[in-house]
């Protein structure tokens, strides 16, 4: 596991952009396509922002499937994650294959179809998060580190919902939903190369839980620790509780 600490979550965001277009060139210049897995949330503002910005990505090759969704969310509400990847992603890159989770649509039949498609092939690279429970996707603590399924249902904890509520993405945390869609954490695990990005003050004690702690599903996030080919972007917000003996790249 590598990390990258930057001086802002600006700087931050464009860096992990920087090796995810690297890592997709790389991919595409000995491949038909490329398999991307996709986060959202506000940490995800400044990479997105950046990835879109490189011209040299053959989008048109790049392949991608959704981490996670609110259950009964219809995809015109703010908060939609399928709405932000739509408004942040899809359409500034132009990918024409996606592959996204509807809010609004059965969920068992979602997790079928869309886990089949997800399992069918190898993923390249898988762009995430860690919440400020140390959620992986949603997959809140106690995290389920031993299903093998693709996509779960998730009971959403209190943790989780307020975040929701303090981004501003709902006014009150009884307008956030109790369930989701989320990938497993086995699954995320599958991808050759894990990117994930995690600015903010917000963020410390989370960070701290699941770079500096033992591997458990209290801490989800602390899995990503056994992946051999994760980097995790962080500002000096976010970084601000660990220790002198972690790998700092100002």
């Amino acid at each position: 596991m590598q990390i990258n600490i930057s001086n802002d979550k600006v700087a931050a965001g464009e860096a992990a952009a920087k090796q995810a277009a690297q890592s997709l060139q790389r991919v595409l210049s000995t491949s038909d396509s490329a398999r991307i897995i996709a986060a959202t949330g506000a940490a995800q503002f400044e990479f997105l922002k950046a990835l879109t910005r490189v011209s040299s990505i053959d989008w048109q090759r790049v392949e991608m499937f959704h981490l996670d969704e609110y259950i009964g969310l219809p995809v015109t509400h703010p908060a939609s994650f399928s709405n932000y990847l739509l408004e942040r992603l899809i359409h500034k890159s132009g990918i024409k294959h996606y592959h996204l989770l509807g809010g609004e649509e059965d969920s068992t039949e979602i997790i079928r179809r869309v886990g089949s498609k997800l399992s069918s092939r190898p993923v390249d690279i898988a762009f995430v998060g860690i919440g400020e429970n140390g959620h992986l996707a949603f997959n809140d603590p106690p995290a389920d580190f031993e299903t093998d399924e693709p996509y779960l249902i998730v009971e959403l904890d209190e943790a989780c919902r307020m975040q929701q509520v303090t981004e501003g993405w709902f006014p009150a945390i009884s307008d956030v939903p109790t369930h989701a869609i989320s990938m497993s954490i086995k699954q995320v695990l599958k991808a050759k190369e894990i990117i994930a990005i995690v600015p903010d003050m917000r963020k410390s004690r989370a960070v701290k839980a699941c770079l500096e702690g033992g591997i458990s599903p209290l801490a989800p996030a602390s899995i990503l620790q056994t992946h051999p080919n994760t980097t995790i972007y962080l500002d000096t917000d976010s970084a601000s509780l660990l220790g002198q003996t972690l790998t700092r790249s100002m």
